[in-house]
């Protein structure tokens, strides 16, 4: 009986099998062949249709002609986007974790309204025009109801449920400012109209090296709280006995995703259903694990989000309809398809 035990033992202390790993790492780097695919189908495909020989000469050999300029701001546009799909995936992912809701969006904790709210009062006391200028003043907002947030929250007691509520009231209370003051002043009006629905159409060289020092500290940071997040997934009790810090672990993370949306949403506005679509998709074929989940996430939400963008051009040509429309447009069934499927999963 003592021979018969110890196989069953190592069967069960056994690591996992190394098959699902080597699954999982193709599907990564299926992963990423899919976003070059449709990073270059961004560069080649838009409103005004160019050929392949102009996209060619745009990228390798660039003079100064109509379609250089042209594939030019694509590649801009097309950058940002990448960027800009990653922050929105990683914070997404971050604040699922967080929150213990797989149904968790990043304008959840009001860091989107926090943003709006600071671009709509730059443009109307500030008399800020600049896009340039609506950056700093969208992710000063974003941190200040993080900060908020997590103090309302409870800081060191925070629990989930006590982020979210916290969220969810600072964001109505701002949303309320912001149309208020939209209404007073056709100004800020006008401004305001073309940044609250997602664009990538804005994107330059300076915008995206003025947030690309915050979105790269932002994903770092996710990372890092891959591991004591995991821990925490299994409840209070069990991450302490594991070492987690718990309130260390919910202030990082409120600072991660903080950083990530806050920087994305200034540099392009309050883009929808990206943070949550894309992290709650890849959890169904990869499991809990946030280490798999974090790099999944930030590759496939820019295919997302460049996607879009891509449909926004040209379903509507010789205009385009912004990529936050066409998110909301594709999130919202997915949404509520996800909302039906969980309810059906507790009856």
């Amino acid at each position: 009986m003592l021979v018969d035990s110890v196989p069953e033992q190592r069967a069960e202390t056994a690591p996992a099998p190394p098959t699902r790993r080597a699954i999982r790492s193709l599907g990564l780097l299926a992963s990423l062949v899919v976003l070059l695919l449709v990073a270059l189908a961004s560069i080649a495909i838009g409103a005004k249709e160019l050929s392949l020989d102009q996209v060619w000469h745009g990228l390798f050999q660039d003079t100064g002609t109509y379609g250089d300029v042209v594939v030019g701001e694509r590649v801009s546009r097309t950058v940002l986007g990448l960027l800009v799909g990653a922050a929105l995936g990683l914070s997404g992912t971050v604040l699922q974790a967080l929150t213990r809701n797989p149904l968790a969006d990043p304008g959840l904790l009001g860091i989107n309204a926090g943003a709006s709210a600071a671009v709509v009062t730059a443009i109307t006391y500030f008399g800020v025009t600049s896009l340039s200028g609506y950056v700093w003043f969208a992710f000063f907002g974003a941190a200040t109801v993080g900060a908020l947030v997590w103090f309302l929250g409870g800081s060191r007691g925070a629990t989930p449920v006590r982020l979210a509520l916290a969220g969810t009231a600072l964001s109505a209370a701002l949303f309320g400012y912001v149309q208020a003051v939209m209404i007073m002043d056709k100004a800020a009006l006008a401004r305001m109209r073309f940044w609250t629905v997602g664009s990538l159409t804005s994107a330059t060289e300076e915008m995206i090296w003025q947030v690309l020092p915050f979105l790269a500290a932002g994903t770092l940071l996710a990372f890092a709280l891959a591991r004591p997040l995991n821990a925490m997934a299994m409840g209070d009790d069990t991450a302490k006995a594991l070492g987690a810090h718990l309130n260390r672990t919910r202030a990082l993370s409120m600072l991660a995703a903080t950083v990530l949306c806050g920087a994305a949403t200034a540099a392009c506005g309050p883009i929808v259903f990206v943070g949550l679509m894309v992290p709650h998709v890849v959890r169904s074929f990869t499991g809990p694990d946030l280490r798999w989940i974090m790099p999944y996430a930030a590759i496939l939400s820019p295919v997302l989000l460049l996607g879009s963008d891509v449909i926004g051009r040209v379903v509507a040509r010789p205009s385009e309809v912004q990529v936050g429309i066409i998110t909301a447009i594709i999130g919202g069934p997915v949404f509520i398809f996800l909302v039906r499927r969980r309810r059906t999963a507790q009856l």
